[in-house]
């Protein structure tokens, strides 16, 4: 799937899309539990706004056992992956809030 400038920004334009995609690119994967408690968001808004970066082709998951696990797509343009590496760079002060959370979560599902 090839993604277009317009579609990437669109689909990254909400705040939750932007955040979820940098937080994903950092820690490599995340499921929909440990995004609800890093950005503090209900189970519905994670999972609809992690469909639509499915769908634009943004993120791949992966099912293991009870948990549904999120990634970059493994097809992503370098032109993107540069993006999404300049933004995390120049955000790492507020993502690092999100990352806090994450590290703080009690029962996290095991990824690897």
């Amino acid at each position: 799937m090839m993604i277009e400038p317009v579609q990437l920004f669109k689909c990254l334009s909400d705040e939750t899309r932007l955040h979820a995609t940098l937080l994903i690119a950092m820690e490599g994967e995340l499921c929909v539990c440990e995004l609800m408690e890093a950005l503090g968001d209900s189970q519905p808004k994670i999972s609809r706004h992690l469909a639509l970066l499915r769908n634009c082709g943004i993120l791949d998951d992966a099912r293991r056992g009870q948990w549904v696990f999120y990634s970059l797509a493994k097809q992503l343009p370098p032109w993107v992956q540069k993006i999404l590496d300049t933004t995390c760079k120049a955000n790492h002060e507020a993502l690092q809030v999100f990352r806090e959370r994450l590290k703080a979560m009690s029962v996290r599902p095991q990824c690897c």
